[in-house]
């Protein structure tokens, strides 16, 4: 993730799901995010039909394309019919997992600007496959942002985020024993102890 409002996402996701695969959209507080609510999306998923709506777009993405993108599908944000918009939705539902794209997009005058799209899966009351969250951020301010809005959109670059690793519990020391009859060393988080004797 190369934009600072991604990476502030993702921590703030990943402090909150914990260990579980996605946290709830109803813990989600947007005073904790505050900063991050103008380049924000919320979107609602129907895996059945393989379509994704906008339920929530901030006001600088909203501003990027000029109009209120609430009810917008998803695949508005590239214009044309492309296949990356599903593409995008179905691994971060189906497989649980965030995936950052790079994409280009181009004003009606057919200039361009660099942005980054963080997309991460969200609960919706116990439900997987229903929600997601995410930003889209620029690179760059050109001037003409909030002039002329973007009308299309290629995909430049896609990354799959690395999903949870479960870490093996350590082996069992109980049976080891240390020199002059001190019990073996003991684990406390990441330091190894070793039991002494007073100087």
């Amino acid at each position: 993730m190369k934009h600072p409002t991604s990476r502030m996402l993702h921590a703030y996701w990943e402090r909150l799901r914990g260990e579980r695969a996605a946290p709830e959209r109803s813990e989600i507080e947007p005073g904790e995010i505050r900063h991050l609510l103008a380049d924000s999306l919320i979107l609602e998923l129907d895996m059945a039909t393989r379509s994704a709506t906008v339920r929530l777009a901030g006001t600088r993405v909203c501003a990027l394309y000029g109009r209120e993108l609430k009810g917008e599908t998803f695949a508005s944000l590239w214009g044309a019919e492309a296949p990356d918009p599903w593409r995008i939705v179905d691994i971060v539902a189906s497989d649980t997992l965030g995936v950052v794209a790079g994409l280009r997009g181009l004003n009606t005058a057919g200039e361009a600007v660099d942005l980054e799209l963080l997309l991460l899966p969200l609960r919706h009351r116990g439900r997987m496959q229903v929600r997601a969250l995410g930003t889209l951020s620029l690179d760059s301010t050109p001037h003409w942002i909030g002039l002329r809005p973007l009308v299309e959109a290629e995909t430049t670059s896609l990354r799959i985020l690395p999903g949870r690793r479960m870490e093996a519990a350590p082996p069992a020391r109980s049976a080891l024993r240390g020199p002059a009859g001190f019990p073996g060393p003991v684990r406390r988080g990441h330091l190894l102890v070793h039991a002494g004797g007073r100087a």
